[in-house]
């Protein structure tokens, strides 16, 4: 069976086809900043998103009516448990309207439901960014009426966590373990016992800090900028989620380019490199000592698992709290593949949103 799967990203689409679960095409679809900048909304951008996925298609020689599964990268939902969820009428009201935040995962269910639509098939996401199975203990946020919320790479790291569970030989559902996926977002979650009781908020100012988002911040400050005149609201979110984090210390996202800038011996990369580790190391310590002993392993995953001059100081600082793997990448094509063939396969049955 083949399976066509989506992932939308603010400046890319990344699309590929598995048969099975063996990837058999893929691209990373760019997009120009400019070119993007000419959609109104979000829902804009679709038809021409769509039309670069047909291209991708008939250029590798398949068609729509080839596909057996359509899968997209689950947005911004209401909280939902982990699984594989059909794209009917509420998701798609609540994706279009942007109802629960906007982020271009948004486009993942919309996208994969109108080309399925084209064949008179179904779609599906799964793992959604919203998955929350947090503590009740965790929610709790120091002020009453704001609640700390449950959004994070759930897909990816629901992946890499099976996906040691299978290389160890034990169940998912019978480990401790705390998975960081390290990318453009940091997520940080204690997956215990199947579910992920405690994890940042990796969108809108939680944890540390990353390539392009802020991370917690200090309130008090955060309030004087929010009414010094400098920002708008608007402005002040692309801060936190979009300019923030290394971007607004070395003026790139991109960790590559500050492995240039530390090889040439620039001392503010050095400075912003080594606070990237302290906090991520921080945030993975936090968590650690509510495993009381029990840690089975550290999981590392996501893009900047590649890089190794974020990666080995990681390793050297967390090292004495147990084993450490690493899974680099994201991995998320091929976790929205594995989840669309179990269904396809009968070892799962889709979930409903309403």
């Amino acid at each position: 069976m083949k399976i066509l799967t989506i992932n939308p990203g603010s400046t890319s689409t990344k699309v590929a086809v598995f048969h099975d679960t063996k990837r058999i095409a893929k691209e990373t679809i760019k997009h120009d900043d400019g070119e993007m900048l000419t959609f109104e909304t979000l829902a804009d951008q679709i038809p021409y998103r769509q039309t670069l996925i047909l291209d991708f298609l008939r250029a590798n020689d398949f068609s729509l009516e080839d596909i057996d599964g359509f899968i997209g990268r689950g947005g911004l939902l209401k909280p939902l448990s982990s699984g594989l969820y059909e794209v009917g009428d509420t998701m798609i009201k609540d994706l279009e309207n942007n109802t629960y935040g906007t982020h271009a995962s948004n486009l993942g269910g919309l996208i994969a439901h109108q080309l399925a639509a084209q064949v008179g098939k179904k779609a599906y996401i799964a793992d959604p960014v919203v998955v929350d199975e947090m503590d009740k203990v965790a929610k709790m946020s120091g002020l009453n009426g704001i609640e700390r919320r449950s959004l994070f790479h759930a897909l990816n790291q629901k992946a890499v966590a099976r996906t040691y569970a299978k290389k160890i030989n034990v169940p998912y559902e019978e480990l401790h373990l705390i998975v960081a996926h390290l990318g453009g977002g940091i997520s940080v979650g204690y997956h215990k016992l199947g579910r992920v009781v405690d994890v940042n908020n990796a969108l809108d100012g939680d944890g540390p800090f990353s390539p392009e988002r802020t991370g917690s911040l200090p309130v008090v400050s955060v309030i004087d900028l929010a009414y010094s005149g400098q920002y708008t609201k608007k402005e002040l979110l692309k801060l936190i989620h979009g300019y923030g984090g290394m971007f607004s210390y070395l003026n790139t996202k991109d960790a590559e380019e500050v492995s240039d800038m530390l090889n040439s011996g620039r001392v503010e990369a050095m400075r912003v490199v080594q606070a990237l580790v302290h906090q991520i190391a921080k945030e993975i310590g936090g968590l650690y000592a509510l495993t009381k002993g029990s840690l089975d392993a550290i999981i590392l995953t996501g893009g900047l698992a590649y890089n190794q001059d974020i990666i080995q100081p990681l390793i050297e600082t967390l090292e004495h709290l147990g084993d450490i793997v690493i899974y680099p990448g994201e991995n998320e094509l091929e976790a929205l593949a594995f989840n669309m063939h179990a269904f396809l396969s009968g070892k799962i049955e889709p979930k409903k949103y309403a």
